[in-house]
């Protein structure tokens, strides 16, 4: 007996539940997951029981119609699998039909970073004794020092200061904890912030002029707005930030296991992706400085391949 429009949307809306409280996966995910599958069950008519490879395949056919890219076609799969992995394991279904679909490969893309002396002409260009400006340059020399994310440093209270220490307590992806260190520098401008601060009555670190928590937008358009001033061409973001932190520790010897615990990468392969951007930067310094770099292979002749050596 096939399952009808609203057995399947109750499906939907316990499978939701479940990646939120119990999988701890991020607002954001859950909501590109609920609108991801939203459009895959309104494809299949609401009918589990029809959803076959072919009708798959037909999906990720439109799809390629409507020029989706490979990253949305990857997470709308993704997205797929899990649901139907969950209804096997719930006995609401007993055949997993997507377990034949892969996902795009996706072109590698090498993440974006600053030198270090771009990063210092940004942080130098936020000096001044304004509150709002002790706020932009703790917040960025924060993201440098300790490679966070921007939802992260948002989200951070005065309580999760260890001083002695010179540590943070963080809150990441899927609810994880970690503990990382924060640079004097940084801490010295979050504690010049935190004095000069007008609200006092608020848990969190940074604050807008209405006395709100900062938005990860908000953060943003700071971002933007300081490197444009330092002259910085390229695009800058809070995560280019986080970027250069982890190329730069790298580059100046740091093994890739200690910047997978920085970062909070639950997989280490995503951290291994700084690992291309340094070899990349070092080949690019070899095939500069080094004296006996060959562009092009030399053209032999003939006659001085057949000398005896």
């Amino acid at each position: 007996m096939s399952l009808d429009k609203k057995t399947c949307q109750g499906y939907l809306r316990e499978f939701l539940n479940y990646i939120t409280h119990q999988k701890n996966y991020s607002r954001h995910t859950v909501s590109a997951y609920r609108t991801d599958l939203g459009q895959f069950l309104s494809f299949a008519d609401y009918n589990i029981d029809s959803v076959d490879i072919d009708l798959l395949r037909r999906y990720l056919f439109q799809l390629k119609k409507q020029n989706y890219g490979p990253r949305s076609t990857g997470r709308k799969i993704a997205a797929i699998k899990s649901f139907f992995n969950f209804l096997i394991k719930r006995q609401y279904i007993r055949k997993n039909p997507a377990l034949l679909i892969s996902s795009p490969k996706l072109p590698e893309r090498l993440p974006s970073f600053l030198t270090y002396e771009e990063v210092e002409k940004i942080l130098e260009s936020a000096g001044g004794n304004d509150e709002m400006v002790l706020r932009d340059r703790a917040i960025m020399e924060l993201l440098y020092s300790s490679g966070l994310r921007v939802g992260e440093l948002v989200s951070l209270k005065i309580s999760d200061i260890n001083i002695p220490e010179g540590t943070l307590r963080i809150k990441g992806k899927g609810n994880k904890e970690r503990i990382v260190p924060v640079g004097s520098y940084a801490l010295n401008y979050i504690f010049d912030y935190i004095e000069k601060r007008t609200n006092v009555r608020t848990p969190f670190i940074f604050l807008n002029r209405k006395g709100n928590r900062l938005t990860s937008r908000s953060v943003e358009r700071i971002i933007k707005r300081w490197a444009r001033i330092a002259g910085i061409t390229k695009k800058v973001t809070p995560h280019v930030f986080r970027h250069s932190f982890a190329t730069h520790l790298l580059d100046r010897g740091a093994d890739l296991r200690t910047v997978q615990e920085l970062l909070g990468h639950s997989d280490i392969t995503t951290t291994q992706i700084y690992t291309h951007v340094t070899v990349q930067r070092l080949k690019h310094l070899y095939e500069k400085y080094y004296p006996r770099f060959i562009v092009s292979p030399i053209q032999k002749t003939p006659a001085e391949d057949n000398k005896q050596v």
